[in-house]
């Protein structure tokens, strides 16, 4: 069985037609068996806040897209927590480099913590900690 990290990427892919990456996403969504998707609350946060200011039909699928994952039992969605927080702050804080979001780092300490090595983003930051993006 295959575990997947779904990066913030990914859904605003899956739920946004006129997203350039939308047919990409939709078609290897398709073609998925033996699978489990994961991310954290903080990928679903940064989700609806993107979609905040888009308009009431998006803010309600959004809201919807989110109530779905959390609902499916083929999602695990891991919970917040001042423990995470702090571990992607430490993360945050080791690479000052680089231009990693408090979401991505909180993503990669998970993956990291968890084994998870493939994440559905395109985002390159994902490859500099190691793991293998599916988007390019």
């Amino acid at each position: 069985m295959r575990h997947f990290f779904v990066d913030t990427f990914y859904l605003i892919a899956l739920s946004y037609p006129r997203d350039q990456w939308h047919q990409r996403v939709m078609l290897f969504s398709q073609r998925l068996t033996n699978y489990r998707l994961y991310t954290v609350d903080e990928v679903l946060s940064e989700f609806l806040t993107y979609c905040g200011t888009s308009g009431p039909r998006m803010r309600t699928n959004a809201a919807r897209t989110v109530r779905q994952a959390l609902d499916n039992p083929l999602w695990t969605v891991i919970a917040q927590s001042r423990s995470t927080l702090l571990d992607a702050l430490n993360l945050y804080e080791s690479r000052p480099d680089k231009d990693y979001s408090l979401t991505d780092c909180v993503s990669m300490q998970t993956m990291r913590r968890e084994g998870w090595t493939e994440v559905l983003t395109n985002d390159h930051h994902f490859e500099q900690e190691g793991f293998t993006r599916l988007f390019r």
